[in-house]
């Protein structure tokens, strides 16, 4: 109990916070207060907007805000978010083009499930979805998935990667963004050896720790500066009566985001006070940069305990992808049954959180794919944000994975079975 009632207090901290705010805002706004005009009263509003902003934020998740785009032909076309595959902890969703023919390039984008919302990948796929068909992951918050589903671990992530692969079909692109890098590159192996017929054409890792020790850094040896009982006792918690996942053990969104947030909190912190001021003097709008990036920023989500738990012991502390001994359902990965999937990898140079080396070590552990179904490339200047989302990759990144995607169309020629 004593940890459900953690839950409730951040939860009670963060809503009496957006109350503040909003009180705040609502009192400097009394109409009979304007006829004797106080700059005081316009700070109290321009405080109270900002705070009850932020805070309200927290708990909401966003919206994609795609509702359009334009496409190669000139022509604006309207987006429709299909959920193709439902289920408990995670669905499958396509971004269909209305009056648009079906694209010949099929990606899956793999988004993180690691505190905040797919639709951090928003800017990712806009840029894709202009002449591909877009599928991405959409992993449910933890806090609103009762009991009764069961657990969710990187075992359960690796087979949600496959099932979803099956569905799509072998022409599809896989890209996997940072966290789920290592399980994207495990279930492709797996299902190259279970479902061949089954496996994807092309698989993309972007940024992803599937060697950890290869190039350590604050982030990444994390796990190995604490015990799996440290973090158990410290970071998990039951999620509280509010919600329909109440006494699912969870990592709470809102205990990672004040580790993030702690993190930078000078940087942060002048954020706020600037936007305060924009509000104050009226430069403020809902869409400029300070909204656009923390509206998305502070929406956090809760994580199963079981998959955040285990994805520190058994991807950071063991490196069992990259020892390639890691095992699911019983049975023991080989990452090496991989042979006709054409696998890239990105770095960003100045990535500080899956740092240059960690990611094209899942090159090295497909022993069975040929030197010509391999490639890899390192972004000059690019930090971790910018591989997927930024100016490095729209500019230079997403061009090189269309180009590798197209080089690799070609439905493969079939592979013998091996016979034990």
């Amino acid at each position: 109990m004593r940890y459900m009632a953690t839950y409730d207090l951040m939860e009670t901290i963060r809503n009496t916070n957006q109350w503040l705010g909003a009180t705040a805002r609502t009192m400097a706004s009394y109409p009979a207060l304007a006829a004797i005009p106080n700059p005081a009263l316009t700070w109290m509003a321009a405080w109270g907007e900002v705070t009850e902003r932020t805070f309200e934020r927290m708990v909401v998740k966003p919206d994609w805000d795609i509702h359009a785009v334009t496409c190669e032909d000139g022509k604006d076309h309207l987006v429709e978010i299909k959920t193709v595959v439902e289920k408990p902890f995670g669905n499958l969703i396509h971004f269909d083009v209305t009056g648009r023919k079906e694209q010949a390039r099929k990606i899956l984008l793999v988004a993180p499930m690691s505190g905040h919302y797919a639709t951090l990948l928003r800017s990712t796929v806009k840029s894709l979805i202009v002449n591909c068909e877009v599928y991405v992951t959409d992993w449910h918050n933890a806090r609103d998935i009762p009991v009764s589903a069961g657990k969710f671990d990187v075992e359960d992530y690796t087979l949600y990667l496959m099932d979803f692969m099956r569905f799509m079909g072998p022409e599809t692109n896989v890209v996997a963004v940072c966290q789920p890098a290592p399980l994207t590159l495990a279930a492709t192996a797996y299902l190259a050896e279970l479902d061949p017929d089954a496996q994807p054409r092309t698989l993309t890792l972007i940024g992803g720790p599937i060697d950890p020790d290869a190039t350590p850094t604050d982030v990444t040896d994390f796990g190995n500066r604490v015990t799996m009982g440290q973090l158990e006792e410290t970071m998990v918690q039951r999620v509280g009566f509010k919600y329909k996942g109440v006494g699912r053990l969870v990592y709470p969104g809102l205990l990672q985001l004040s580790s993030f947030m702690s993190m930078n909190a000078d940087r942060h912190g002048k954020a706020f006070r600037d936007q305060i001021g924009r509000v104050a003097r009226g430069e403020a709008s809902d869409y400029d940069a300070h909204n656009r990036f923390y509206d998305e920023y502070l929406a956090v989500m809760d994580m199963p305990a079981e998959f955040y738990l285990s994805t520190v012991e058994r991807i950071f502390k063991n490196c069992e992808i990259a020892k390639n001994e890691f095992v699911v359902a019983g049975h023991k990965v080989d990452i090496g049954k991989i042979t006709r999937v054409a696998v890239k990898t990105v770095e960003g140079a100045n990535d500080d959180i899956s740092a240059p080396g960690q990611c094209v070590a899942a090159l090295d552990l497909c022993t069975g794919l040929p030197p010509e179904k391999k490639a890899a490339h390192l972004e000059p200047g690019a930090g971790h944000y910018g591989i997927f989302a930024g100016k490095s990759w729209r500019n230079n990144i997403r061009p090189l994975v269309l180009d590798f995607i197209d080089a690799n169309a070609a439905k493969p020629k079939p592979v013998a079975a091996n016979v034990a």
